[in-house]
């Protein structure tokens, strides 16, 4: 017999026998009409900034990265790398993937920046970043975030020149679940003892906790007409020292039964806050105007906004809330020219009218002045 024919059929023999030791073993398993309920959380499904590729390894019960193991420090072959806040991220991925990348790629091949709290000064000092088992070992050459930020960077001796104010935000509302289901119309309407309030945490966040803290005391300071017995210290200890808002003798505040008024998250409120609202403990969250209109956006079936002056559609925050701005700021460093190039390209794009348009899709605007 032909040698090709005979190992044909040596193959087809195998191919069977092992058919039919399978379908022998099988034959009185039963049909799986079932199907497992998934044991997660239930999560907020936030959108990609970037199509979905596979294999894809995220992770979608953490913010966090376990399984991608990497370290970056070839500094030099990385165009570019912003260390910026991260409460405009929707912003800035319109401006990063629709305008500065289209108008770079002859340029900037190798890039990262990160959306997360101020973490600048510790990046720059330390040359790293990271998350989970990722480490990125460089220097940014740029840095994007508030005054104390700044102010930071200039004690720290790293910032070239003087950083330039570009963004500005409407202040602070109040983020509530879909229809308002405990009717808070106002900041007042917090101090409820059925009501709990999510706010960044204080500790890993003390900027954006201390944006909202204090706007929740200086617009109840600046009411000309609080509720009855209620005063700006009253409702700022109800909310953040424990104090009962049933009770009060002598000026001294008695613990409440209900110890988890205030709740916070760990470490990303623009992520936490929103979660918690949805699926958490929290009946309401302070936060930024524009993440909340974001967040309202891209859940419309979670979300309402309760305003802090103003509508939903014209914010006009009400006096005493607390109205931040974001800066830029070059960074000191022994950048190659591409790298420089990169970084100029980068801040016309911070600049440019283009954003103006962008910032203003996104609840946000620029300084008073800006264009003078």
């Amino acid at each position: 017999m032909n040698k090709n024919v005979n190992d044909i059929l040596q193959r087809a023999i195998v191919i069977i026998s092992m058919q039919l030791i399978f379908s022998s073993a099988n034959a009185d398993l039963p049909e799986i009409t079932g199907s497992p309920e998934i044991d997660t959380p239930q999560l907020l499904d936030w959108p990609l900034d970037i199509p979905r590729t596979l294999p894809d390894l995220s992770e979608p019960t953490s913010n966090r990265i376990f399984d991608l193991h990497a370290r970056i420090s070839n500094c030099e072959s990385t165009n570019i790398i912003l260390s910026t806040s991260g409460n405009y991220h929707m912003a800035l991925r319109d401006l990063w993937y629709d305008y500065y990348l289209p108008r770079t790629q002859h340029l900037v091949r190798n890039w990262y920046y990160t959306t997360s709290p101020p973490v600048s000064t510790e990046q720059i000092q330390n040359k790293s970043l990271m998350f989970g088992n990722v480490r990125l070992e460089c220097t940014p050459g740029l840095a994007v975030g508030p005054i104390d930020l700044m102010e930071a960077l200039i004690e720290q001796g790293v910032i070239d020149g003087d950083p330039v104010p570009v963004i500005r935000n409407f202040g602070n509302v109040i983020l509530v679940k879909k229809g308002n289901p405990k009717r808070i119309r106002n900041i007042w309407d917090l101090r409820k003892p059925n009501i709990r309030v999510v706010t960044s945490n204080p500790d890993t966040e003390p900027g954006s906790f201390g944006n909202y803290s204090n706007s929740v005391f200086d617009i109840a300071d600046q009411d000309p007409h609080p509720p009855r017995g209620w005063s700006a210290e009253r409702l700022f200890n109800t909310l953040f020292n424990g104090e009962n808002p049933g009770h009060r003798r002598h000026h001294k505040y008695h613990k409440s039964k209900f110890s988890n008024k205030w709740l916070a998250g760990k470490r990303i409120h623009h992520r936490e806050v929103p979660w918690s609202v949805a699926y958490g403990d929290a009946d309401a969250g302070l936060i930024f105007y524009h993440l909340a209109l974001y967040m309202v956006r891209t859940f419309p079936d979670l979300f309402d906004i309760v305003p802090l002056g103003g509508t939903v559609d014209n914010p006009q925050p009400v006096a005493g809330n607390r109205v931040a701005t974001l800066f830029v700021a070059k960074v000191l460093g022994d950048f190659n020219q591409d790298q420089i190039q990169a970084r100029e390209e980068l801040i016309d794009a911070y600049l440019s009218v283009d954003f103006d348009m962008i910032l203003k899709n996104h609840g946000l605007r620029r300084p008073e002045g800006f264009r003078e």
